[in-house]
C-alpha cells in the first residue's frame, strides 16, 4: 500500500512538472484551487448553521350552521353556530331569553340542524288587578306557533285543515318515528301534501 501511494506521488508531481505553465500561472492555479476550497466550505458551514423554520400547523375551522332564532329572545335574527350545537347555544347565541318567556314546551337539549327555526314562546302577563285586598297578577301565555313534538291532538286540530283524522295521524306518525326534526317532515303523514301543509305552515315549529 505505501509502495503505492509513493508512486501515485510521483506521478503526480511528474504530471505538475511537465504542464506547460509558467511559475506564475501555477501559482495562481494553486490560488484558484485554495480559494474554491475555502468558498465550499463556507457554503456548506452556512447551511448547517441556518435554523429550521417549522410549517405552521394547518388549523381546520369546526364546520357551522345556520339558525334562525325567534320570538322571546333579546336579539332575534339568524346566527351561525358550531355544528351539533343545541337549542339552548342557539338561544345563547341571540342573548338569551327575555322576561317572561316560556321555555317549558321547548327541548333546550335537542342539536339543531342548518336552517331551521328555533321560536321562544312569550307569556303575555296582564295588568294587575285586587281580589280581596291582594293583587293578582293572572299570566296568560302568548299564541304562537305550535310545537308539533309536544301538541296534543286537541292543538293539533286547530291548525287550518287538519281535522281529528289528520291529527290523529301525526300523533301516530310522531310515536312511529320519533320526534320531527322539521315541520317539512309532516308532509311524510298520509293526508298532507303540499298545498295542505302551505296551509298551516307558518303556524307550526319543531
Amino acid at each position: 500500500m505505501g509502495n503505492y501511494l509513493t508512486d501515485l506521488r510521483e506521478r503526480l508531481q511528474d504530471w505538475w512538472a511537465d504542464l506547460e505553465f509558467g511559475a506564475i500561472h501555477k501559482r495562481a492555479l494553486i490560488l484558484v484551487f485554495a480559494l474554491v476550497g475555502v468558498i465550499s466550505v463556507a457554503v456548506v458551514a452556512r447551511g448547517h448553521s441556518q435554523p429550521v423554520i417549522e410549517a405552521p400547523p394547518i388549523v381546520v375551522a369546526p364546520p357551522k350552521v345556520m339558525v334562525d332564532v325567534a320570538g322571546g329572545v333579546k336579539s332575534p335574527g339568524v346566527y351561525e353556530v358550531p355544528a351539533n350545537s343545541r337549542v339552548i347555544d342557539a338561544i345563547a347565541a341571540a342573548g338569551g331569553a327575555v322576561a317572561h318567556a316560556d321555555t317549558s314546551d321547548i327541548n333546550l337539549a335537542r342539536i339543531i340542524k342548518d336552517g331551521e327555526q328555533v321560536y321562544v314562546d312569550l307569556a303575555e302577563v296582564s295588568s294587575p288587578s285586587v281580589q280581596g285586598g291582594s293583587v293578582k297578577r293572572t299570566v296568560k301565555k302568548k299564541s304562537g306557533p305550535i310545537n308539533i313534538n309536544r301538541a296534543t291532538a286537541g292543538e293539533l286540530d286547530s291548525l287550518p285543515g287538519i281535522g281529528p283524522v289528520l291529527a290523529s295521524r301525526i300523533i301516530d306518525y310522531r310515536k312511529s318515528n320519533g320526534p320531527f326534526t322539521s315541520v317539512d317532515d309532516l308532509q311524510k303523514v298520509s293526508g298532507i301534501g303540499v298545498s295542505k301543509f302551505a296551509q298551516f305552515k307558518s303556524k307550526v315549529r319543531v
